[in-house]
């Protein structure tokens, strides 16, 4: 019988065949090597290639993955339907593409220590490594430069890795109303808000593909939903 999880390991997979049997296997053996029982919690919504029956043999060969899906292309509802759905004390946000085990080993030691309720990596923090596309690490400079301006963000990234204590953060979830690609950026600065212990740390990010939606196509979604978040913090907090 496989012991309940300490940690939850929760990542949104969009249209992703071409690595996600892999990345998830690979994950699985390295996690192994934290000493606490862990689940992967594969969140699909609205591929249109393979990856719903690929997270589907995944869960059938591992007892540690765990697969739902949403419908349709929503990162934001995905992510947080995963992490009202993990049962771990400690939930890892994580992208399929680039599965930091050592990020999860360091944001661990500080919420083990009672340091930070919520642990962000940050791509763009002294003694980050970000060798993603320049235009991708523009876009994280200019999406928090308008959080800051926006709802009062205080830090330098939202997006991408995260772990944080499941009983601290699962209120400031729920309460989330945006979802899409700003749900995460919601999180973060609600949690912020509400005072809970949040630390930033610099991780390396070495992306194994190119992006599955496009960075430009993006735009006009981002600033509907900084609109709406402007409305949901600022105006009904």
């Amino acid at each position: 019988m496989t012991p309940e999880p300490e940690i939850s390991v929760v990542i949104p997979v969009y249209n992703e065949e071409a690595i996600l049997f892999a990345s998830v296997a690979e994950l699985r053996e390295k996690l192994r090597d934290l000493g606490l029982p862990f689940e992967i919690v594969l969140a699909e919504n609205g591929s249109r290639d393979g990856t719903l029956a690929i997270a589907a043999d995944l869960e059938g060969r591992f007892p540690e993955v765990r697969h739902f899906s949403v419908g349709e292309p929503n990162y934001g509802r995905a992510l947080k339907q995963a992490i009202l759905g993990a049962r771990g004390a400690y939930v890892l946000c994580d992208e399929i593409d680039l599965c930091d085990v050592d990020f999860h080993r360091r944001a661990l030691e500080l919420l083990l220590a009672g340091e930070a309720e919520l642990v962000v990596g940050s791509k763009v923090l002294a003694g980050a490594r970000d060798q993603r596309p320049l235009a991708r690490h523009l876009a994280t400079l200019v999406i928090s430069l308008l959080l800051r301006v926006l709802v009062g963000f205080r830090g330098t990234d939202t997006h991408g890795l995260k772990a944080f204590r499941r009983d601290a953060l699962l209120g400031t979830a729920r309460r989330c109303v945006v979802d899409k690609d700003l749900f995460a950026s919601e999180l973060v600065v609600r949690a912020q808000r509400e005072g809970k212990r949040v630390v930033e740390i610099p991780v390396r990010v070495i992306e194994k593909r190119r992006p599955a939606i496009q960075l430009f196509r993006r735009v006009p979604r981002v600033l509907r939903d900084l609109l709406r978040l402007f409305v949901a913090i600022r105006l009904r907090p």
